[in-house]
């Protein structure tokens, strides 16, 4: 029978054999998905399989996922590997508590909250804040409008929406704002998506005129999300404007800084979210730009009276010892709930906050890099601006999504594509804090080198969408 030394020393031998393929191959060679089942056996049996075949199997799962640490990979908002981040997560799932009651977690309730009291004092909230650890960005989100909509409309708990409430939100924001939109009962066609600037930040006057126009229409103006960090640009929205519209006009403001709200941590980037400590509520994902491992979202409320007046409900079954200071179902979304913060604090604790901060400016020296790479090479066409972790290009004026299709299905490096106004381009995330100025040259090296093997990609022009 398998114990759990025996199952441990497996892993070990498993992250040997991972560790050493991305070594070897940075990219994991793409399997077909049509002909995903055909290639490795993940069927599930009713006999068991016997040890050096499961660990076989194990191995070529392993092989084949595309690889989210390597120096190739940045297709997402997320890449690399805090080794310290590793350890606790690694120590999370031994544990494996769940986070709604001090009786069940005992001191890492006291870690979730220590996270997030050094983080309600970094972005300037009060004695009176306090906040959670959603399931992600979304879901962060979710509960920001949540907290919004029942501020403005509080019966609405209770008896259902009564008041045409609106919403706003930056035409380049997150996509779960009309999901949430919709799960909020707010309904998708009260969303009002204001235009953005050249460099994709919210127009603050545009917002203030649709207010207006909604006001005088008999709309209630409910809650505006302001976005730290676009999906695309990776563009700061102007909060402080922002925060002078929604204080006039008694609005909820909410700041989704999922991407790139951990500018907190840095001195040298923190006026990027300059106004943030006016806002209502603040959330920002570690397992983006601290590099720790998914999932690993913070939401922040400047008054903790709103996470209970819309979270909090009684159940004697679950809440039988402690005060709700440490009862944290009484202020989460979720019931049963995994502890995202211990692998979070491991990496804090390990670092200190000046190591946080190197983490968070390293990415803003890669990004650097390549702006300067490509602003001195003329094949390229540069669409995005400093203060950026995310770099938009064109090369040769090749169709962008060919270019980074091709490069993904030839293993040579996973990069995405995204677009903006009329313009689609390739996207170059420099989110790997663990990456040098080495990488992101060479990553324009295999990109260049690439397109000279292939050089039909040059006759696909580049388009607009």
């Amino acid at each position: 029978m398998s114990t759990i030394k025996n199952d441990l020393a497996l892993f070990n031998e498993l992250v040997e054999v991972l560790i050493k393929e991305e070594k070897i191959n940075p990219v994991a060679e793409r399997i077909d998905s049509s002909e995903l089942y055909e290639t490795i056996d993940l069927s599930l049996n009713d006999g068991a399989m016997i040890d050096d075949d499961f660990k076989t199997l194990l191995s070529d799962v392993l092989i084949a996922t595309p690889k989210t640490a390597t120096n190739l990979f940045f297709n997402q908002l997320f890449g690399g590997r805090q080794s310290k981040a590793i350890l606790g997560d690694l120590l999370a799932v031994m544990l494996n508590n769940s986070m709604y009651t001090y009786k069940v977690a005992g001191p890492q309730v006291g870690i979730e909250q220590e996270i997030i009291r050094q983080s309600c004092d970094l972005i300037g909230y009060g004695k009176n804040s306090n906040g959670t650890f959603p399931t992600g960005g979304s879901m962060s989100n979710y509960m920001g409008l949540i907290m919004g909509r029942d501020a403005k409309d509080p019966s609405c708990r209770l008896n259902g929406m009564t008041k045409p409430l609106i919403i706003y939100t930056s035409k380049e924001c997150h996509y779960s704002n009309s999901k949430n939109a919709s799960f909020a009962g707010i309904g998708r066609n009260n969303i009002r998506y204001i235009k953005a600037d050249s460099k994709g930040r919210m127009i603050p006057e545009l917002l203030e005129a649709q207010i207006l126009e909604d006001i005088e229409n008999g709309g209630v103006p409910t809650y505006v999300n302001a976005t730290a960090g676009t999906t695309v640009l990776g563009a700061f929205d102007p909060i402080d404007k922002i925060a002078d519209i929604t204080e006039k006009y008694k609005i909820w403001l909410h700041v989704d800084g999922a991407y790139c709200g951990s500018v907190i941590f840095s001195e040298k980037y923190k006026h990027l979210v300059k106004g943030v400590e006016r806002s209502n509520s603040f959330s920002y994902n570690a397992h983006k730009m601290l590099g720790t491992p998914l999932t690993c979202s913070i939401i922040l409320v400047n008054d903790k009276k709103h996470l209970h007046a819309s979270f909090s409900n009684d159940a004697s079954y679950l809440y039988q010892t402690d005060g709700d200071d440490f009862n944290l179902g009484k202020t989460s979304f979720q019931c049963g709930r995994r502890n995202d913060a211990l692998k979070f604090w491991t990496l804090w604790k390990s670092i200190g906050t000046n190591g946080l901060k190197q983490i968070v400016e390293q990415q803003f020296k890669l990004a650097d890099v390549a702006l300067a790479y490509i602003r001195k090479n003329p094949d390229y066409t540069l669409y995005s601006f400093d203060d950026s972790i995310s770099i938009c290009f064109n090369y040769k004026n090749i169709d962008p999504m060919a270019l980074c299709t091709a490069l993904y299905e030839h293993q040579e490096t996973v990069v995405g594509f995204g677009s903006f106004e009329e313009d689609t381009f390739v996207r170059l995330v420099t989110i790997n804090a663990n990456n040098g100025k080495e990488d992101i040259l060479n990553f324009f090296k295999v990109l260049e080198a690439f397109v000279e093997k292939n050089p039909n990609l040059e006759k696909v022009a580049a388009f607009t969408v």
